[in-house]
């Protein structure tokens, strides 16, 4: 039985808050399950769209969402509407660090 995707998010985010690390909540998901996205916003008009994935031995881990690795930000807001209205049930989160770290757990998986 896997952890529902909610409280696996309401975990890191308390965690980002416990270091004053900024947030947005885009678009909030289905409770049980759904695809988590994350927009990594580099506050120089350029952002980095990671997707959550299974590797093969079922660990969590993130790939790149687009072909690119950084793209302009207002590129990466049309790729998140378009994922919204493709599933309603996906969940966006979006934090800003200038140098594109990923703070929620998992490793890159290519």
């Amino acid at each position: 039985m896997s952890l529902p995707v909610s409280i696996w998010i309401d975990a890191h985010l308390r965690r980002l808050n416990e270091i004053g690390q900024g947030y947005y909540i885009i678009n909030k998901g289905a409770f049980a399950a759904g695809t988590v996205l994350l927009k990594i916003n580099l506050l120089n008009g350029k952002a980095h769209i990671l997707t959550q994935i299974r590797d093969m031995d079922g660990n969590l881990g993130w790939m790149w969402a687009t072909k690119d690795e950084t793209i302009a930000e207002k590129d990466a807001d049309a790729y998140i509407r378009r994922a919204v209205d493709r599933d309603p049930d996906i969940w966006v989160i979006e934090v800003e660090d200038r140098n594109g770290k990923n703070p929620f757990e998992g490793k890159m998986i290519l």
